[in-house]
């Protein structure tokens, strides 16, 4: 006797509610997304000044080309005595040094020398001078703010004011002073923002901040991205930061790890964000060691897909360092800047300031409604693989109802950040599963297997294929609504669980097909249930075949999981990077592999295996398989950081590719059975 499985209207009504609001919160994310469009183009100020010193062209040259090209805003860094030494803006001698150049006759400054003779100089010192009067007071300033006024004296010699400092000279070379206010100043006068890259004091106090920030008043600046490991102000300070970023309106960059999932670890950074409201942008550079490697095409194309898929909106290029043949250095590295600017604006971007969210807040209600929904879904799945919940309506919605208050509540009293991911977690797991487990039932209501020309069985599974599709999109919607805030956007908090999406939907349908179907004759109103055949399963004896079976499926299985992800990665192919760089020039988003090479031709094939009445375990896999393409389509909305439109767009060309490629597939197994057939009638005719 066929097992009837009933669909709760009540559960199915709730659902639709809940995608309702998830619709709602989503069209309120689109138009937060459109709403940030503008990223700054950036590059290093010492980098234009390596190009002016190679090229043999003024500063101020280099920097109108490079304006003309794109570049919105000069990263400045902090000064160092190692850049200084050479500049010769400022100067710093270890005491040991000029003892030795007294007693080699090197030193020929009368008042070094008389400073040397009364034994004024010591050589654990180092001794610091300048030729530029405006960059020796900031870092005299530089020097007494983050060391004290006991470690830094100020002594005449020759007429000129010099410094005595008890340091460490190795370390004291390297060390960060401030941001130069000529540095700054010169930007701003070529037409630049200046992003700013302050490193943080040791045991910041207010005061560390404010002479930051005196530094910074009257210069345009753009965003500040923190260097080194800590924020400016870390651990203690971080509001006093907070309220002069506010203050000048100035925003917080977050620096993408190499990992391209969240950001380099620096202390501070989250609560600084935090208390900015998240008024943050996230800024990318492709690593120096990478970039001679790439052609300029390929690096070009990374920086869209960069801002468009991860929400980068802080470009900070590096140069070139070899000039392409028949160009010079300069025309090289311009070109590049311009045709990265070029592509950004052909994708509807626009350059200045980097853009933030604007504030961005569903309403408690709605969001309530997407956890009711998320749980009437997974009471559904229950019932459709519990054959005694399944009888008993009542007791599905006694589930339902404490599922739905653990999930709602919290939500409506303005928390339960943890329930939205667990709601999260189950849509991208569970909708999957039911829009499989929706056409499984089709199927199994089927009293007869149709009789239809091929084409026109093609066109029925690719139609069957985008309605699971849609339905699977249910669950992208929920996914997406439920953790739809600014901070998973720039990945202050993410999705976790991407592996288990991978997994838990093909366990979960595996279960409802074997409560269905007979894995041994494919019938579908015979099963034994899950227990009975997994009894039967694992009773069947054992040969090298199936062990040789077992274990390709097992390695598959790793390879989907290990392909997953931005960590336990396992190596991609050169060729299939080429055949995604050619997907990603051709289209508007890239299709996902599992979806367009596996997932939906395994669902068109499917459809064949049960035309063709195929071996039960064939249809199993297959289904298992078909899975795979409808779970990915789910999780590709996990990453909160890309664009909603963009996802949906990746899923619908999935759909596309892969019914196109399934039913070639079909095509070519029709065929394949077809000249089967007649070589076998052949034989016998010969026989």
């Amino acid at each position: 006797m066929m097992k009837n499985f009933q669909y709760n209207r009540v559960l199915l009504a709730v659902v639709f509610v809940g995608f309702l609001a998830a619709m709602a919160v989503n069209i309120m994310r689109y138009t937060a997304e459109k709403q940030n469009m503008t990223v700054d183009l950036a590059i290093d100020y010492e980098a234009l000044t390596e190009l002016s010193e190679r090229e043999g062209l003024p500063l101020e040259e280099v920097m109108r080309q490079a304006k003309e090209a794109g570049i919105t805003s000069l990263a400045v860094y902090e000064a160092t005595f190692k850049k200084l030494n050479v500049s010769g803006k400022a100067n710093a001698t270890p005491g040991g040094a000029l003892l030795e150049r007294y007693q080699s006759g090197s030193l020929t400054s009368p008042g070094w020398r008389s400073l040397v003779e009364r034994g004024e100089i010591v050589g654990t010192e180092v001794y610091v001078t300048g030729s530029d009067a405006a960059v020796f007071r900031e870092v005299k300033e530089d020097l007494r703010q983050r060391l004290g006024e006991e470690r830094v004296r100020s002594f005449t010699v020759d007429g000129r004011e010099a410094l005595a400092v008890k340091a460490h000279y190795p370390s004291f070379e390297k060390m960060n002073l401030g941001l130069l206010t000529s540095e700054m100043k010169a930007a701003n006068a070529a037409g630049f923002y200046v992003l700013a890259r302050p490193s943080n004091y040791v045991k910041a106090e207010e005061k560390d901040i404010e002479a930051v920030f005196r530094r910074l008043d009257g210069i345009n600046v753009s965003e500040m991205v923190f260097s080194g490991k800590e924020a400016l102000g870390a651990p203690h300070q971080l509001s006093e930061l907070a309220a002069a970023l506010k203050e000048r309106k100035i925003t917080l960059g977050l620096i993408e790890a190499p990992t391209q999932l969240q950001f380099y670890k620096q202390e501070g950074l989250l609560e600084a964000a935090r208390l900015l409201n998240y008024q943050a942008a996230r800024m990318y550079s492709i690593p120096k060691e990478e970039q001679p490697k790439m052609k300029r095409d390929a690096a070009v194309e990374r920086w869209v897909n960069t801002d468009e898929e991860r929400n980068i909106r802080i470009d900070l290029l590096h140069i070139y360092e070899n000039p392409k043949p028949g160009l010079t250095l300069l025309e090289t590295n311009l070109q590049y800047i311009a045709a990265v600017r070029d592509k950004l604006l052909a994708h509807g971007f626009t350059l200045g300031r980097a853009g933030t969210f604007p504030p961005f807040a569903p309403s408690p209600f709605l969001r309530a409604l997407i956890m009711l929904g998320a749980a009437a879904g997974g009471v559904l799945y229950l019932s459709l693989v519990i054959p005694a919940l399944n009888r008993r309506p009542t007791w599905q919605l006694v589930l339902f109802a404490v599922l739905g208050l653990a999930a709602a509540v919290p939500v409506l009293l303005g928390h339960g950040g943890k329930m939205r991911l667990l709601a999260a977690l189950a849509s991208a797991n569970v909708f999957p599963a039911l829009a499989v487990i929706g056409q499984l039932d089709c199927i199994r209501a089927r009293q007869e297997i149709p009789d239809w020309p091929l084409p026109k069985f093609i066109l029925m599974a690719a139609l069957a294929l985008f309605l699971t599709g849609a339905l699977s999109l249910v669950g992208a919607a929920y996914l997406s609504g439920a953790l739809s805030d600014v901070e998973y956007f720039l990945e202050v908090n993410i999705f976790r669980g991407i592996k288990l999406t991978f997994v838990l939907p093909i366990l979960l349908v595996a279960i409802a097909f074997l409560e269905r179907f007979d894995v041994f004759d494919g019938a579908a109103g015979s099963a034994d249930g899950l227990l009975a055949q997994g009894r039967r399963l694992l009773a069947m004896p054992v040969t090298v075949k199936t062990l040789t079976i077992l274990f390709l499926m097992l390695v598959a299985g790793v390879v989907l999981v290990a392909r997953s992800g931005h960590s336990m990665g396992m190596p991609v192919s050169s060729l299939e990077l080429r055949f995604r760089a050619f997907l990603e020039q051709a289209l508007y988003a890239r299709p996902r592999s599992k979806e367009l090479l596996i997932g939906h031709p395994a669902f068109m094939l499917a459809a064949l295996a049960w035309l063709k009445k195929w071996p039960g375990m064939v249809l199993f896999l297959l289904v298992l398989a078909a899975t795979i393409g409808q779970g990915s389509m789910v999780e590709t909305f996990a990453h909160m950081r890309t664009p909603v439109m963009m996802s949906f767009a990746r899923g619908i060309g999935g759909l596309l590719g892969g019914a196109f490629l399934g039913a070639a597939a079909m095509t070519l197994f029709a065929l394949g059975e077809k000249m089967l057939k007649k070589a076998k009638s052949c034989q016998a005719g010969e026989a």
